[in-house]
Protein backbone atom coordinates (compact mmCIF):
# COMPACT_ATOMS: atom_id res chain seq x y z
CA UNK A 1 0.00 0.00 0.00
CA UNK A 2 3.00 3.00 0.64
CA UNK A 3 4.47 1.78 -2.89
CA UNK A 4 1.21 2.42 -4.18
CA UNK A 5 0.81 5.72 -2.61
CA UNK A 6 3.68 7.24 -3.61
CA UNK A 7 3.14 6.16 -7.05
CA UNK A 8 0.05 7.80 -6.90
CA UNK A 9 2.17 11.00 -5.63
CA UNK A 10 4.16 10.68 -7.81
CA UNK A 11 1.61 10.52 -10.49
CA UNK A 12 -0.08 13.31 -9.48
CA UNK A 13 3.10 15.77 -9.29
CA UNK A 14 3.19 14.87 -13.14
CA UNK A 15 0.10 16.16 -13.50
CA UNK A 16 1.45 19.93 -14.65
CA UNK A 17 5.18 18.88 -15.01
CA UNK A 18 6.14 20.69 -18.52
CA UNK A 19 7.47 18.19 -21.14
CA UNK A 20 11.00 18.31 -22.45
CA UNK A 21 11.47 21.30 -24.76
CA UNK A 22 14.17 23.84 -26.46
CA UNK A 23 14.37 27.26 -26.51
CA UNK A 24 15.68 26.99 -29.81
CA UNK A 25 14.05 26.64 -33.36
CA UNK A 26 15.45 22.90 -33.16
CA UNK A 27 13.59 19.76 -32.87
CA UNK A 28 13.51 17.48 -29.73
CA UNK A 29 15.90 15.56 -28.76
CA UNK A 30 13.91 13.36 -27.20
CA UNK A 31 10.04 12.95 -27.19
CA UNK A 32 7.19 10.58 -25.44
CA UNK A 33 4.13 10.00 -27.48
CA UNK A 34 0.86 11.31 -25.00
CA UNK A 35 -1.12 10.67 -27.38
CA UNK A 36 -1.33 7.75 -30.21
CA UNK A 37 1.55 8.02 -32.61
CA UNK A 38 -0.46 7.49 -35.63
CA UNK A 39 -3.82 10.29 -34.51
CA UNK A 40 -2.80 12.29 -37.42
CA UNK A 41 -1.73 9.33 -39.87
CA UNK A 42 -2.24 10.22 -43.60
CA UNK A 43 -3.47 13.63 -43.06
CA UNK A 44 -2.01 17.29 -44.19
CA UNK A 45 -1.61 20.17 -42.14
CA UNK A 46 -0.86 23.62 -43.91
CA UNK A 47 0.91 25.62 -40.65
CA UNK A 48 1.43 29.67 -40.93
CA UNK A 49 4.10 31.01 -39.22
CA UNK A 50 5.84 27.13 -39.42
CA UNK A 51 9.38 28.47 -39.53
CA UNK A 52 10.00 29.02 -35.72
CA UNK A 53 8.64 29.57 -32.49
CA UNK A 54 5.32 27.91 -31.62
CA UNK A 55 4.71 27.15 -35.52
CA UNK A 56 7.94 24.94 -35.67
CA UNK A 57 7.23 22.62 -32.40
CA UNK A 58 3.54 22.08 -34.08
CA UNK A 59 4.47 21.00 -37.37
CA UNK A 60 7.14 18.63 -35.66
CA UNK A 61 5.00 17.32 -33.23
CA UNK A 62 2.17 16.75 -36.03
CA UNK A 63 4.75 14.98 -38.08
CA UNK A 64 5.73 12.89 -35.03
CA UNK A 65 2.24 11.75 -34.96
CA UNK A 66 1.80 10.54 -39.19
CA UNK A 67 0.81 14.17 -40.22
CA UNK A 68 2.37 15.64 -43.39
CA UNK A 69 3.26 19.16 -43.23
CA UNK A 70 3.42 22.77 -45.26
CA UNK A 71 5.05 25.19 -43.37
CA UNK A 72 4.51 28.36 -44.77
CA UNK A 73 6.15 32.00 -44.20
CA UNK A 74 6.99 35.27 -45.78
CA UNK A 75 10.64 34.13 -45.53
CA UNK A 76 11.54 31.43 -47.88
CA UNK A 77 14.89 30.77 -46.39
CA UNK A 78 13.48 30.29 -42.92
CA UNK A 79 10.81 27.98 -44.02
CA UNK A 80 13.66 25.69 -45.74
CA UNK A 81 15.65 25.03 -43.27
CA UNK A 82 13.07 24.39 -41.07
CA UNK A 83 11.71 22.04 -43.45
CA UNK A 84 14.58 19.92 -43.43
CA UNK A 85 15.26 19.76 -39.57
CA UNK A 86 11.71 18.50 -39.10
CA UNK A 87 12.03 15.44 -41.91
CA UNK A 88 15.35 14.70 -40.17
CA UNK A 89 13.88 14.87 -37.51
CA UNK A 90 10.18 12.87 -37.77
CA UNK A 91 11.01 10.75 -41.26
CA UNK A 92 7.59 12.96 -42.23
CA UNK A 93 7.52 15.13 -45.48
CA UNK A 94 7.35 18.85 -45.13
CA UNK A 95 6.82 21.29 -47.55
CA UNK A 96 8.01 25.09 -47.19
CA UNK A 97 6.67 27.66 -49.27
CA UNK A 98 6.80 31.54 -49.07
CA UNK A 99 3.71 33.42 -48.31
CA UNK A 100 2.63 36.22 -47.24
CA UNK A 101 -0.72 36.44 -45.22
CA UNK A 102 -2.05 39.97 -45.99
CA UNK A 103 -1.50 39.18 -50.16
CA UNK A 104 -4.66 36.54 -50.89
CA UNK A 105 -2.86 35.87 -54.14
CA UNK A 106 0.37 34.52 -52.41
CA UNK A 107 -1.85 32.16 -50.02
CA UNK A 108 -3.63 30.98 -53.47
CA UNK A 109 -0.17 30.04 -55.10
CA UNK A 110 0.89 27.85 -52.11
CA UNK A 111 -2.36 26.59 -51.20
CA UNK A 112 -2.55 25.15 -55.11
CA UNK A 113 1.42 23.95 -54.71
CA UNK A 114 0.47 22.06 -51.45
CA UNK A 115 -2.56 20.22 -53.30
CA UNK A 116 -0.46 19.26 -55.78
CA UNK A 117 2.24 18.17 -53.76
CA UNK A 118 -0.35 15.94 -51.40
CA UNK A 119 -3.69 16.23 -52.95
CA UNK A 120 -5.24 17.13 -49.84
CA UNK A 121 -5.04 19.33 -46.80
CA UNK A 122 -6.81 18.47 -43.35
CA UNK A 123 -5.69 21.13 -40.86
CA UNK A 124 -5.19 24.74 -40.90
CA UNK A 125 -2.92 26.67 -39.07
CA UNK A 126 -3.23 30.05 -38.42
CA UNK A 127 0.32 31.18 -36.80
CA UNK A 128 1.38 34.17 -38.54
CA UNK A 129 1.55 36.98 -36.28
CA UNK A 130 3.08 40.29 -35.25
CA UNK A 131 3.27 42.34 -32.40
CA UNK A 132 5.86 44.52 -29.80
CA UNK A 133 5.14 46.16 -26.88
CA UNK A 134 3.74 49.92 -27.14
CA UNK A 135 1.38 52.09 -25.32
CA UNK A 136 -1.26 53.17 -27.62
CA UNK A 137 -0.27 56.92 -27.29
CA UNK A 138 2.72 56.26 -29.11
CA UNK A 139 1.14 53.43 -31.64
CA UNK A 140 1.53 54.68 -34.85
CA UNK A 141 -1.72 54.23 -37.20
CA UNK A 142 0.39 52.19 -39.47
CA UNK A 143 1.91 49.83 -36.83
CA UNK A 144 -2.01 49.28 -35.73
CA UNK A 145 -3.09 48.66 -39.13
CA UNK A 146 0.03 46.40 -39.81
CA UNK A 147 -0.86 44.03 -36.72
CA UNK A 148 -4.68 43.86 -37.94
CA UNK A 149 -3.44 43.19 -41.02
CA UNK A 150 -1.02 39.92 -40.47
CA UNK A 151 -3.04 38.49 -37.34
CA UNK A 152 -6.60 39.57 -38.49
CA UNK A 153 -6.60 40.00 -41.90
CA UNK A 154 -4.31 36.91 -42.79
CA UNK A 155 -6.46 34.73 -40.84
CA UNK A 156 -8.97 35.61 -42.74
CA UNK A 157 -7.64 35.70 -46.03
CA UNK A 158 -5.99 31.91 -45.02
CA UNK A 159 -9.18 30.45 -44.01
CA UNK A 160 -11.27 31.29 -46.60
CA UNK A 161 -8.73 30.37 -50.04
CA UNK A 162 -8.29 27.08 -47.49
CA UNK A 163 -12.67 26.68 -47.97
CA UNK A 164 -12.92 27.57 -51.16
CA UNK A 165 -10.00 25.43 -52.60
CA UNK A 166 -10.41 22.50 -50.26
CA UNK A 167 -12.86 22.48 -46.82
CA UNK A 168 -15.89 23.22 -48.52
CA UNK A 169 -16.21 20.09 -49.95
CA UNK A 170 -14.02 18.16 -47.99
CA UNK A 171 -14.43 19.24 -44.28
CA UNK A 172 -11.31 19.91 -42.23
CA UNK A 173 -10.12 21.36 -38.71
CA UNK A 174 -8.98 25.31 -38.48
CA UNK A 175 -6.93 26.31 -34.83
CA UNK A 176 -6.50 29.96 -34.68
CA UNK A 177 -3.89 31.04 -32.57
CA UNK A 178 -4.58 33.79 -30.25
CA UNK A 179 -3.71 35.78 -27.19
CA UNK A 180 -5.94 36.37 -23.80
CA UNK A 181 -4.64 39.84 -24.23
CA UNK A 182 -8.02 41.08 -24.35
CA UNK A 183 -9.52 39.75 -21.35
CA UNK A 184 -8.34 42.46 -19.46
CA UNK A 185 -7.02 45.00 -21.41
CA UNK A 186 -3.90 44.37 -21.19
CA UNK A 187 -1.35 47.87 -21.04
CA UNK A 188 1.20 48.23 -24.40
CA UNK A 189 -1.20 46.02 -26.47
CA UNK A 190 -4.35 47.45 -27.93
CA UNK A 191 -2.77 46.58 -31.17
CA UNK A 192 -2.15 42.22 -30.62
CA UNK A 193 -5.00 42.50 -28.19
CA UNK A 194 -7.59 43.68 -30.54
CA UNK A 195 -6.35 41.48 -33.38
CA UNK A 196 -6.83 38.72 -31.11
CA UNK A 197 -9.97 39.16 -29.73
CA UNK A 198 -11.18 39.72 -33.78
CA UNK A 199 -9.83 36.13 -34.40
CA UNK A 200 -12.33 34.61 -31.14
CA UNK A 201 -14.86 36.38 -32.72
CA UNK A 202 -14.01 35.33 -36.25
CA UNK A 203 -13.30 31.85 -34.61
CA UNK A 204 -17.25 31.67 -33.90
CA UNK A 205 -19.02 33.26 -36.93
CA UNK A 206 -16.73 30.42 -39.16
CA UNK A 207 -17.77 27.29 -36.72
CA UNK A 208 -21.37 28.06 -37.21
CA UNK A 209 -21.04 29.18 -40.47
CA UNK A 210 -18.82 26.34 -41.97
CA UNK A 211 -19.75 23.98 -39.35
CA UNK A 212 -22.63 22.02 -41.61
CA UNK A 213 -19.68 21.44 -44.37
CA UNK A 214 -17.95 19.25 -41.71
CA UNK A 215 -15.23 22.40 -40.77
CA UNK A 216 -14.83 22.81 -37.00
CA UNK A 217 -12.92 26.03 -36.33
CA UNK A 218 -11.43 26.91 -32.67
CA UNK A 219 -8.70 29.69 -31.21
CA UNK A 220 -6.12 28.77 -28.89
CA UNK A 221 -4.93 31.11 -26.77
CA UNK A 222 -1.32 31.14 -25.14
CA UNK A 223 0.16 32.68 -22.24
CA UNK A 224 4.15 33.80 -21.44
CA UNK A 225 6.10 30.76 -23.86
CA UNK A 226 9.74 30.18 -23.39
CA UNK A 227 11.76 29.62 -26.35
CA UNK A 228 9.29 32.32 -28.75
CA UNK A 229 10.36 35.01 -30.62
CA UNK A 230 6.95 36.81 -28.18
CA UNK A 231 8.85 35.61 -25.27
CA UNK A 232 11.89 37.97 -25.76
CA UNK A 233 10.41 40.80 -27.39
CA UNK A 234 7.37 41.16 -24.58
CA UNK A 235 9.40 40.89 -21.51
CA UNK A 236 9.86 37.38 -20.95
CA UNK A 237 12.99 37.30 -19.66
CA UNK A 238 12.37 40.19 -17.44
CA UNK A 239 9.47 38.49 -15.95
CA UNK A 240 11.39 35.82 -15.37
CA UNK A 241 14.08 37.53 -13.61
CA UNK A 242 11.90 39.58 -11.89
CA UNK A 243 9.73 36.54 -10.09
CA UNK A 244 6.53 37.43 -12.07
CA UNK A 245 5.70 33.93 -13.17
CA UNK A 246 4.91 33.51 -9.26
CA UNK A 247 1.79 35.19 -9.69
CA UNK A 248 0.51 32.44 -12.01
CA UNK A 249 -1.13 29.81 -10.70
CA UNK A 250 0.64 27.10 -12.11
CA UNK A 251 4.38 29.38 -11.35
CA UNK A 252 5.98 29.00 -14.27
CA UNK A 253 6.03 30.51 -18.06
CA UNK A 254 4.70 27.73 -20.65
CA UNK A 255 7.02 25.73 -23.21
CA UNK A 256 6.48 25.32 -27.06
CA UNK A 257 5.43 21.39 -26.66
CA UNK A 258 2.43 22.31 -24.04
CA UNK A 259 1.53 24.74 -27.00
CA UNK A 260 1.56 22.16 -29.37
CA UNK A 261 0.01 19.23 -27.51
CA UNK A 262 -2.91 21.43 -27.00
CA UNK A 263 -2.76 22.29 -30.73
CA UNK A 264 -2.82 17.95 -31.23
CA UNK A 265 -6.07 17.93 -29.18
CA UNK A 266 -7.83 20.30 -31.26
CA UNK A 267 -6.61 19.06 -34.23
CA UNK A 268 -7.23 15.73 -34.03
CA UNK A 269 -10.19 13.30 -33.52
CA UNK A 270 -10.05 13.66 -30.12
CA UNK A 271 -11.86 17.00 -30.20
CA UNK A 272 -14.77 16.04 -32.71
CA UNK A 273 -17.68 17.50 -31.19
CA UNK A 274 -15.59 20.81 -29.84
CA UNK A 275 -15.43 23.81 -32.78
CA UNK A 276 -16.22 27.73 -31.95
CA UNK A 277 -14.56 28.13 -28.71
CA UNK A 278 -11.20 29.26 -27.25
CA UNK A 279 -8.94 26.82 -25.38
CA UNK A 280 -6.99 29.03 -22.84
CA UNK A 281 -3.58 27.59 -22.26
CA UNK A 282 -2.22 29.70 -19.74
CA UNK A 283 -1.35 27.78 -16.51
CA UNK A 284 -4.11 30.51 -15.18
CA UNK A 285 -2.14 33.48 -15.82
CA UNK A 286 -4.58 35.39 -17.69
CA UNK A 287 -6.84 35.39 -14.01
CA UNK A 288 -3.72 36.51 -11.71
CA UNK A 289 -0.82 37.99 -13.35
CA UNK A 290 -0.40 41.95 -12.86
CA UNK A 291 -1.49 43.85 -14.93
CA UNK A 292 1.12 47.07 -14.08
CA UNK A 293 1.63 49.77 -16.55
CA UNK A 294 4.74 51.23 -14.91
CA UNK A 295 6.39 47.80 -15.01
CA UNK A 296 5.14 47.14 -18.39
CA UNK A 297 6.94 50.55 -19.43
CA UNK A 298 10.22 50.01 -18.37
CA UNK A 299 10.37 45.92 -19.69
CA UNK A 300 9.07 47.58 -23.28
CA UNK A 301 12.12 50.27 -22.85
CA UNK A 302 14.48 47.63 -21.85
CA UNK A 303 12.94 44.86 -24.79
CA UNK A 304 13.67 48.07 -27.14
CA UNK A 305 17.09 48.66 -26.27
Amino acid sequence: APAAGSAAMAEAAAAARPPPDLDSDDCLREYRHLFSPDILAGQVAFITGGGSGIGFRIAEIFMRHGCRTVIASRNLQRVSEASKKLMAATGQQCLPLSVDVRQPQTIVAAVDEALKEFKRIDILINGAAGNFLCPASALSFNAFKTVIDIDTLGTFNTSKVLFEKYFRDHGGVIVNITATLSYRGQALQVHAGTAKAAIDAMTRHLAVEWGPNNIRVNSLAPGPITGTEGYRRLGGKFAEEASQFDTIPLQRAGNKTEIAHSTLYLASPLSSYVTGTTLVVDGGSWLTSANNFPALLGIASSSAK
